[in-house]
């Protein structure tokens, strides 16, 4: 996942940094920000590794070129991105144009950073709520998400078909499977419960689709889905070690032959695809009950327009993400990244590109943000539900105690 699907650490502590913000009244940019040529945008964003970086480069100077601007851009390493944005809001240098991981979006827009898109008549038609919902701030959009990511249920073709088990669609089926394909050095399961934001990001699909809520996670429904978890990690058909495990290190392990079932997602075809021999499936993850709905977390970024206090590179700049957000690019960049539309009409297009796109695609309708309920406070619950995650796993509490001792912490 390299980093989608994660909150850096330590982000609501910098944004106790009071940001230096342009004036967004009045024309010009008189006490702006200083935004250089008015036939250039400045663009920031962190892919600056391939195959992103070219391939999101591509897109945005075609993008720039088609509303008749020149492009400046900007790729910073992930964990620096932040910084670099509270930096140059200090020094009034923000950029025209900015990318956001985003669970970051709803903090940023809090800061007074943002422009409402509303303002630059951004047209959000079509995109799902629950992304919607990611980067929208009392009441207002503050950025748009052309594609995502979230996660699924992979298994080993070959490994299943042996041993005449189809891919588990309930809780149950998954323990019993689990069970029953645990031999040797392999593992019938596997997933990160690393005490990070990932192996929060894990969680959720159990404890959302059981009704689990992060406003208050000592519910038996959260408890329930903790101690599946833990019930697999006694019987020794999910390891002890996942504790310990990124979910690149889960697919090292399923691509190894050490697993035959995973949760993860698509950014580790390019890891599974060139390992000879594997032939793998990908289903939803297995629902608490027969025909229950799965609800998982979605990843990716949005793109935003800063206070930059000219209005008129604003507009340039809310034409960019407007482009950035067309249909055929969605569909363009979904099938070269390994993402999906936030568009769900545009779900059977990509599915017909990458048939394995389309588990992925098919649950953007239900995918929930996971500041959606929360905002700005989700970090501390994101850490409250992967410390029980681990007291429970390794600290011997049972899942009640560890939620209600996470919760009250």
């Amino acid at each position: 996942m390299a980093r989608r699907g994660t909150v850096r650490t330590g982000l609501a502590a910098v944004l106790a940094v009071p940001l230096v913000l342009s004036a967004c009244g009045g024309g010009g940019d008189a006490g702006g920000t200083s935004s250089g040529d008015a036939g250039t945008l400045r663009v920031l964003d962190y892919y600056n590794s391939d195959p992103n970086a070219t391939l999101w480069n591509d897109a945005i100077e075609a993008c720039g070129e088609q509303i008749g601007v020149q492009i400046d851009r900007e790729a910073v390493p992930g964990e620096s991105l932040i910084q670099k944005v509270l930096q140059q809001s200090s020094s009034r240098t923000l950029p025209d144009v900015l990318m956001l991981d985003n669970p970051d979006v709803q903090q940023i827009a809090e800061s007074g950073a943002l422009t409402p898109l509303g303002e630059l008549g951004i047209d959000s038609t079509g995109v799902a709520e629950g992304v919607l919902k990611a980067s929208t701030y009392e009441g207002e959009l503050y950025a748009l998400q052309p594609v995502t990511n979230t996660i699924a249920l992979f298994y080993n073709k070959t490994v299943l078909e042996q041993a005449g088990i189809q891919p588990p669609t309930t809780w149950d089926e998954l323990k019993a499977a689990a069970t029953a394909l645990t031999e040797g050095d392999r593992y019938g399961f596997a997933m990160s419960n690393i005490n990070t934001y990932e192996g929060t990001w894990q969680f959720l699909p159990l404890m959302w689709s059981n009704g689990g809520d992060e406003k208050d996670i000592a519910t038996p429904e959260t408890a329930a889905a903790l101690q599946l978890v833990k019930d697999m990690v006694d019987s020794g058909s999910l390891s002890k070690s996942s504790v310990n495990w990124s979910q690149a290190d889960v697919a090292d392990q399923f691509a190894a032959g050490n697993a035959a079932m995973m949760i993860n997602g698509p950014w580790n075809f390019g890891v599974l695809d060139p390992v000879e021999g594997l032939e793998y499936g990908i289903v939803p993850i297995p629902a608490p009950t027969a025909g229950g709905t799965v609800v998982s977390p979605f990843g990716g970024e949005a793109w935003a327009v800063p206070q930059t206090g000219d209005q008129e590179k604003q507009q340039k700049a809310a034409d960019l993400v407007q482009c950035l957000n067309a249909d055929e690019n969605q569909v363009e960049i979904s099938v070269a990244t390994g993402t999906v539309p936030t568009k769900p009409e545009l779900a059977d297009e990509v599915s017909a590109q990458n048939a394995n796109l389309s588990t992925f695609a098919e649950q953007v309708p239900d995918l929930r943000a996971r500041t959606g309920e929360l905002g700005p406070e989700w970090p501390d619950a994101a850490t409250k539900i992967y410390t029980a995650v681990q007291n429970a796993l390794v600290g011997g509490m049972s899942p009640e105690d560890a939620l209600r001792q996470a919760q009250d912490g």
